[in-house]
């Protein structure tokens, strides 16, 4: 078994390799970047008008964007899913492990890969937020909330998106399996109050993990109170994540085998 200081460094260099591979795919990249974009100026031009999100709020686009900020993390994760499956298919998995380089390394380095690029989508996303009219009133600690909040979400779906990757016996179904995280945001409070939903959905919608997430990133960034919501955010984050790194490394070796 490779030690620590060897398990960061395969990491480190796949990690390389995986952002490589993702300059290869540009139009996977371009669409995971653009297709919350896009969606946010659906939902803000064409259904803002419409949708009443109470007093609080200026206009829809304040309510929407820490939505949308979490939609794109869904999105820029998923294609850790469909590159780890290709590299499952591909064979290459026998050429790192001929080289003695473990499955923590690899599954690593598509991870902090995925985390790169949706950071930057991330960042994308909110700038185009600002300039048709989203204006945040975060304080230094509520930016330091928002960033953790994110960053462990976004690590968290990463890892789910890599166990997904080795369950998925092909790099098409890899993608179809991961329209689940992509869909969670909407019934939730991300892009309507919760209590305008029918009276049977109001449980889910109130109670899974995306809403608190959605529930931090909007106070934090708008400095209202949040109560408990980060700390929920990020115990259902960690939870995730450490389930995603046991069952990506058993579905690794049952791969592999």
């Amino acid at each position: 078994m490779s030690d620590a200081p060897g398990i960061l460094t395969h990491a480190t260099v796949m990690t390389g390799r995986s952002l490589l591979v993702s300059r290869r795919n540009t139009d996977a990249v371009i669409t995971s970047m653009m297709l919350p974009v896009m969606l946010m100026l659906i939902f803000v031009y064409f259904f803002g008008g419409a949708i009443d999100t109470g007093d609080a709020y200026d206009s829809y686009v304040m309510y929407v964007v820490p939505g949308v900020l979490f939609l794109c993390a869904g999105f820029g994760s998923a294609t850790t899913a469909v590159a780890v499956s290709e590299d499952m298919k591909g064979g290459v998995i026998d050429r790192f492990r001929s080289l003695d380089i473990g499955g923590t390394a690899i599954l690593a380095g598509h991870v902090v890969a995925s985390t790169a690029r949706n950071l930057i989508s991330t960042t994308l996303v909110f700038g185009i937020a600002l300039l048709i009219g989203f204006r945040p009133t975060a304080t230094l600690a509520g930016w330091f909330g928002v960033a953790a909040v994110l960053l462990a979400w976004i690590v968290a779906l990463s890892w789910i998106s890599a166990a997904i990757g080795l369950l998925a016996r092909s790099p098409e179904s890899a993608g179809g399996f991961t329209f689940f995280m992509s869909f969670l945001p909407y019934p939730s409070s991300a892009f309507v109050p919760v209590d305008s939903m029918p009276g049977w959905l109001h449980g889910f919608a109130d109670h899974q993990p995306v809403t608190p997430a959605i529930e931090s990133l909007r106070g934090l960034l708008l400095n209202q109170p949040v109560g408990g919501a980060p700390w929920i955010a990020l115990a259902w984050a960690g939870g995730i994540l450490v389930v995603a790194v046991a069952l990506s490394g058993v579905l690794f070796r049952v791969r592999t085998r």
